[in-house]
């Protein structure tokens, strides 16, 4: 049985993602999404929020020793996780 080749809108894209190694049917998935190439969310640069928000949003996601962290160590270890 022959492998089905997958219908794609944005053939440029699909191509690019099939030199980096991703397989067929990602690469069709990501071509065919409307809005795949353009840049996502708007939040805030980690360096442009209070070290009391880098904080907060640490410890939404659980980073353990964010008390005892300065603004930068916090920055990192949101970065990281």
């Amino acid at each position: 049985m022959a492998a089905q080749i997958p219908s794609v809108k944005n053939e440029e894209q699909y191509e690019a993602l099939r030199d980096k190694g991703y397989s067929k049917e990602k690469s069709a998935r990501i071509a065919n999404t409307p809005d795949s190439g353009k840049k996502g969310g708007k939040a805030e640069k980690y360096e442009d929020r209070t070290k009391q928000d880098l904080y907060k949003q640490a410890q939404k996601i659980g980073i353990e020793g964010r008390s005892k962290m300065t603004k930068q160590e916090l920055i990192n270890a949101l970065r990281n996780n």
